[in-house]
């Protein structure tokens, strides 16, 4: 989890709250798990349409 919110957080030049918020913030709209969002954001093994300006 941590390395995807500092992904995020580098990627949308915002802080580690604000890329929690918006990895959460997915999660729940796709009605995914979170961890499984996070995994999926590290290692691009799939798109995650939204996430990533």
């Amino acid at each position: 989890m941590e390395q995807a919110k500092g992904k995020l957080a580098e990627r949308q030049n915002i802080d580690m709250e604000q890329a929690f918020t918006t990895l959460r913030g997915y999660a729940r709209s796709h009605n995914r798990r979170l961890s499984d969002v996070a995994r999926a954001f590290i290692d691009d093994s799939e798109p995650l349409p939204g996430l990533v300006a």
